[in-house]
């Protein structure tokens, strides 16, 4: 798939790289001359559209003022036939080239034949990768942090799967563990109150508190009457935190499907227990040396596996010991297998297992103390944890509302679940404002998200692409169809050119988000998109222009329209066609 500005950036490498053989020929340049350097786009583009700087990079191994070799390179260059129109030396030896009509033509031929597939690299090289994300656990309603990591962790699967990697996206369902017997000892006490009374049965301090337990509880009792009340404990918990599971996890996976979210696997924690697979995995590190037994439990050698690593990565130990490193339990006194080490396992069954080359986790920001600690235990594996993990952490999320942080759903008066929010605002608002960068805390303001106007954004870019499939039906009717082919040469106003730039740019934006781990960067370059789309609408006529330049300026409104489509795919918007 095409990435014309990297395309650009080669060419002119390739150009100087000639043109330095033929000033090597003709004397003007050094016996062996060879250059270094680097192409970028300026951002004055008053000057030219790319600039190179090898002619001071290379001023010191060829022995020669910069200024002279930028002017020897731009006299033996050869641009017959290439993207180019011309070339200048700028300052002190900027070698400046401007584009060529040919370029742009290419650009929006690229959009045209690659259609939906416009955008897509080959960064990942089909590499095996896995995506994990929200995993919240299923003992109550999804929160405002769910409800941006779930955008957060779809919109990189999507960035990664357009630079070139095989994506797999997943939830893991914490089934198992502390955290199930609470959930079905809060269940038991509501369900022993509406029996025997409130007064009459203490709920466990640690307990569950929400309103959802005691429908739960309810639930459990409408089916079951009180023929749980004298049943053994652990059966009683058993199939109470079976109910309620049972109807915590297709609700959650509901209100993903409604939002726009949907997983290859959800992986049920209970699955590694139950086969064996974290006992496994505790014995492998038993083997390699990294476990001892302290006061009847198991423990994790966690202090000397990141020390180890630590000391390899260049550390000093005197800086180590500051940090205090502890150990970790992995398996309890009682016999119980701790949340790290079915983690440990977890990642184990990704990486080892399964066979995927990389495995991202989008976690919250309170999570960092946790992130060091898998992947020692995974290097401790022979897995690679350092390199083949990688966590992405994010911020809170508050939501705003006359300028004062709202808690509670206007709706019910609840908290604010992700079932509230969705019933509150659109899908395409949420899934816009909380595809932001991760690390930065989200100011989400309701009553921006509910307007239906350009202080919107993403309203203002699904407008945009409304508004040229308006154009493109109405000039139809009038017998103006969208042109098969293009002559660029009558594209010349600067908002045409500055337009087909930022068409040029979704392969690129695509290529550094999925190396930043930064799917926010398609909103911004959409966003960009559709102020230089209103721009140029503004200053070039469509309807009204002359023939030749009403067909290449609907040629170009057309790939704007793809590519803001592709875009808001991107990060699960929808692109209407009339608003």
């Amino acid at each position: 798939m095409a990435n014309m500005i990297q395309n650009a950036k080669d060419s002119i490498n390739a150009l100087l790289e000639a043109a330095c053989a033929r000033a090597v020929e003709k004397g003007q340049l050094p016996e062996g001359a060879s250059l270094s350097g680097t192409v970028e786009i300026p951002k004055d583009t008053q000057n030219g559209d790319y600039a190179a700087n090898h002619a001071m990079t290379s001023a010191r191994a060829l022995h020669m003022a910069p200024r002279k070799i930028a002017e020897a390179l731009v006299e033996n260059l050869d641009l017959d036939g290439s993207w180019f129109s011309s070339v200048e030396v700028a300052g002190p030896g900027f070698i400046n080239f401007r584009l060529a009509p040919a370029w742009y033509a290419d650009v929006l031929s690229c959009v045209r034949a690659e259609d939906s597939d416009y955008g897509r690299v080959d960064e990942g090289h089909g590499k095996k990768l896995m995506v994990e994300f929200v995993s919240a656990n299923p003992t109550g309603p999804m929160h405002m942090g769910n409800a941006r990591g779930g955008v957060l962790g779809d919109a990189l699967a999507s960035v990664l799967d357009r630079a070139g990697y095989q994506v797999w996206r997943e939830f893991y369902v914490n089934d198992a563990g502390n955290q199930i017997e609470k959930f079905a000892s809060s269940i038991d006490a509501r369900y022993q109150q509406l029996i025997l009374g409130e007064d009459k049965v203490a709920f466990p301090e640690d307990g569950y508190q929400g309103e959802d337990i005691k429908e739960l509880a309810k639930a459990f009792y409408d089916e079951h009457g009180d023929s749980f009340l004298n049943k053994d404990v652990s059966e009683r918990h058993a199939a109470m935190a079976r109910f309620g599971l049972d109807r915590n996890i297709p609700k959650m996976q509901a209100d993903l499907r409604r939002y726009g979210v949907n997983y290859d696997e959800w992986f049920f924690e209970s699955s590694l227990h139950e086969s064996g697979f974290v006992a496994d995995t505790v014995a492998k590190l038993g083997e390699k040396g990294y476990t001892y037994e302290k006061d009847g439990a198991l423990w994790l050698k966690t202090a000397q596996i990141l020390t180890e690593n630590m000391l390899k990565a260049g550390k000093k130990q005197e800086e180590i010991d500051k940090l205090e490193l502890k150990d970790d339990v992995l398996r309890r006194a009682n016999g119980f297998y701790t949340y790290f080490a079915a983690d440990i396992a977890y990642h184990r069954n990704k990486l080892e297992t399964r066979g995927f080359d990389y495995a991202v986790n989008v976690w919250g920001a309170d999570h960092h103390g946790h992130v060091a600690r898998l992947k020692g235990a995974l290097d401790a594996l022979g897995l690679d944890g350092e390199h083949r993990l990688t966590i992405v952490l994010m911020q809170l999320v508050k939501l705003m509302s006359d300028g004062k942080e709202v808690r509670m759903s206007k709706r019910t008066g609840k908290a604010i679940s992700l079932t509230n929010l969705l019933d509150d605002i659109p899908v395409d608002s949420a899934r816009y404002f909380f595809n932001s960068r991760p690390e930065s805390p989200v100011l989400f303001d309701l009553e921006l998200a509910e307007r239906q106007d350009n202080e919107n954004p993403v309203y203002y870019v699904q407008y945009a692409h409304a508004r040229i499939c308006t154009l493109i039906e109405n000039l139809k009717a009038e017998g103006h169809a969208v042109p098969d082919t293009l002559d660029a040469t009558i594209l010349t106003d600067e908002t045409e050119r500055e337009l087909i730039k930022q068409l040029a740019g979704l392969p690129e934006e695509i290529r550094l988000a999925a190396r930043d781990l930064d799917p926010s960067r398609v909103n911004k370059y959409v966003s960009e998109l559709a102020a230089r789309f209103h721009r140029f609408y503004t200053v070039c006529r469509i309807k009204d222009a002359e023939p030749g330049v009403l067909e290449a300026r609907l040629y170009l409104a057309d790939c704007v329209r793809r590519v803001i489509a592709i875009s808001l795919s991107i990060i699960g918007v929808h692109a209407p066609e009339k608003m």
